[in-house]
């Protein structure tokens, strides 16, 4: 009888698993072709024109390295702005509602809400940023770009402390809720014993003066007190955990914005550094010579190394380190598509085949913005999926549950996919990019939830079924883009299994 039991249960872990891997995976293949079909539509000729005209400015090392910059600022921010909407209702839910015997409907709703706030606020977010950016570099060019983007990374330290105070300011809004409640108790409480107390010394004037007690009415009446005197010590008891309870979700909440606003406050400032020098280097002749990505590497080294050595180590650190490697290797990418044209006139040079100066200096020009544009937007995407791995992920070993998690993630990614395309014409190329980075945080989020819950079946049978019905569900849906989900699957686990909090 035991073995029947194992077995079974061990069957439904593989189900299970294998069913809610697949939902995770199935909404990150979704994505594929959305994306894919958004971002030939900004890399048409006539789109990425004011690209070619400024690679002339900053060159191909600034461009790759300040387009993988903005675009990889524009996904960290997108998702801590989903997080930060997200917590804000978490937190007015929690404080507005009680934690009592309807508490597994407000768990439910609170989910419901903080992720519907979530994938708003990343949608909403992303969709701004995309379209400020189109509109800046159609205004502007890649200098107005480089402008925006170093005073966006620097206002958005004092916002940090500013919103730290703030922050302080709404912690306590519950606390006034709870000592309500608690002295309503013990009103109540002190009532209770009045009466009864009244009760004691009528019973004795009436044993003094001869009479009798213990009537049925007296009975009726401390019976009824009891009941009463019960009710209320399960009400203090319930009360009291119910606060317990809210107080520990609020702390872990105000912990995840806490680092969510350290993490949107500092990550962007190495990459952006990074960006600015290699901008002015290619401002002055630069950007093209292979001298220069020596000196660019050992500056990434030196400020990673700086870092990541320090004692205390926080999750910004590593996602800033991470994010300057992104943006020079979207350089160094930049760099060779430039080197790959020049490789192909010389060859056709020797064939006989001469093209004139600038025709070949037009054509470096747009594969470079080609290749930046391209290059950019994959990082881009790859660390949205990564951010929402990390959100997904530490939810289901918070113990929010796994299966609700990655239904409700997926199905919010697919409801975001429809609104994306339903409402392209009025977001343009810009705001549509940006906004599918949004229903890619969500598909990241599934994912992650999915990873982690790979992790906490009891047996290698329930982990090894939810990762193949992630494999195959990611590859299914996606048409076989074997090497776009291939690159994606890997930094979704270790963003998954990354506990930034």
């Amino acid at each position: 009888m035991p073995q029947q039991i194992t077995y079974r249960s061990r069957f439904l872990e593989v189900v299970a698993g294998f069913v809610l891997g697949a939902v995770g995976g199935s909404v990150l293949g979704a994505t594929e072709n959305p994306v894919h079909r958004s971002l030939y539509a900004m890399t048409a000729p006539a789109r990425i024109k004011p690209l070619i005209d400024e690679a002339r400015t900053v060159g191909p090392l600034g461009l790759g390295s300040l387009i993988g910059a903005t675009v990889l600022t524009t996904a960290m921010t997108s998702v801590v702005a989903g997080v930060i909407f997200s917590a804000v209702v978490a937190s007015a839910f929690v404080v507005t509602r009680s934690c009592g015997a309807a508490g597994q409907t407000n768990t439910a709703a609170l989910w419901v809400a903080a992720g519907l706030a979530g994938a708003f606020g990343t949608t909403l977010s992303g969709t701004t940023l995309g379209i400020a950016i189109e509109w800046i570099v159609n205004r502007y060019g890649m200098v107005g770009l480089l402008w925006a983007l170093g005073l966006f990374t620097v206002v958005k330290v004092p916002f940090h402390f500013i919103f730290k105070m703030v922050q302080g300011q709404v912690c306590g809004l519950g606390a006034d809720v709870w000592v309500k409640q608690r002295e309503k108790l013990e009103k109540s409480d002190l009532e209770q014993r009045q009466r009864v107390a009244v009760q004691i010394e009528q019973q004795i004037l009436t044993l003094e003066n001869g009479g009798e007690t213990g009537s049925p009415r007296e009975r009726a009446k401390w019976a009824a007190e009891k009941l009463q005197r019960e009710a209320l010590e399960r009400r203090k008891i319930e009360t009291e955990e119910a606060e317990l309870e809210q107080r520990s979700l609020q702390d872990w909440i105000v912990n995840v914005v806490t680092k969510h606003i350290d993490f949107l406050a500092f990550s962007g400032i190495p990459m952006t550094f990074v960006a600015v020098v290699s901008s002015l280097i290619g401002a002055h002749g630069y950007g093209g010579h292979q001298i220069v990505m020596p000196v660019l590497l050992a500056l990434v080294a030196v400020i990673a190394f700086y870092l990541l050595k320090t004692n205390e180590f926080k999750f910004w650190m590593l996602i800033g380190c991470m994010g300057m490697f992104a943006a020079f290797v979207v350089a160094l990418l930049t760099i060779h598509a430039e080197h790959t044209v020049v490789s192909d006139a010389l060859k056709l040079h020797k064939m006989g085949l001469n093209q004139t100066r600038s025709k070949v200096e037009t054509q470096m020009n747009y594969q470079a913005s080609l290749e930046a544009l391209t290059a950019g937007y994959f990082v881009a995407k790859v660390c949205q999926l990564g951010l929402g791995a990390t959100v997904g992920g530490p939810l289901v070993r918070q113990g929010a549950g796994a299966a609700r998690v990655i239904v409700g993630a997926a199905a919010l990614g697919g409801v975001l996919l429809l609104g994306v395309e339903v409402l392209a014409p009025v977001l343009g190329e810009g705001g549509k990019a940006g906004a599918m980075l949004g229903a890619v945080a969500a598909a990241g989020a599934s994912l992650g939830a999915a990873v982690a819950l790979a992790g906490r079946w009891s047996s290698w049978f329930g982990a090894v079924a939810t990762l193949a019905g992630l494999v195959l569900g990611a590859l299914a849906v996606g048409e076989w883009h074997v090497v776009n989900i291939g690159l994606q699957l890997p930094v979704a686990y270790v963003f998954a299994m990354t506990n930034p909090f």
